[in-house]
């Protein structure tokens, strides 16, 4: 009896072993992650613009330069300024689901949307915008 629950015991604990190590060697590394995933960032605009409009669109592309240096000139990062009241930022709005002005980070089917967070920070607390953008962009690279 002592021997069959020995047995059973290793039928099960060797599986999960195996299960676990072939797990562990197929993760990417950090490197492996940051070029395999595209982010688009979009601030979608209208032609007449506030101080804070402009501040949004500045502080962002400035801090997305500045944190992801390198995946912004390999394009796994890139950051578009549309306008609303052009015909293509129109299409490109209306495939996104934006119906206003709007900073939206997308990857894949994942859209994040802080609007709010630049509207409310850029000109008041830019290291706060700062802050959200880079906790966003990293766990859209993860």
């Amino acid at each position: 009896m002592k021997t069959l629950k020995t047995l059973l015991l290793i039928a099960i604990i060797i599986p999960l072993f195996l299960s676990c190590n072939a797990k562990s060697s197929e993760k990417n590394t950090p490197n492996e992650i940051n070029t395999a995933k595209e982010i688009n960032v979009y601030y979608f605009h209208f032609t007449r613009r506030c101080a804070t409009c402009n501040a949004v669109e500045e502080k962002t592309l400035e801090f997305l330069k500045e944190l992801y240096t390198e995946q912004i000139e390999n394009g796994s990062i890139s950051f578009k300024s549309l306008n609303l009241d052009e015909d293509e930022a129109k299409e490109i709005a209306e495939k996104i689901g934006v119906s206003g002005q709007a900073l939206v980070f997308i990857t894949g089917d994942e859209k994040i949307d802080l609007t709010s967070d630049g509207f409310m920070h850029a000109r008041s607390n830019p290291e706060k915008l700062k802050a959200k953008i880079k906790e966003t962009v990293d766990g859209l690279l993860l």
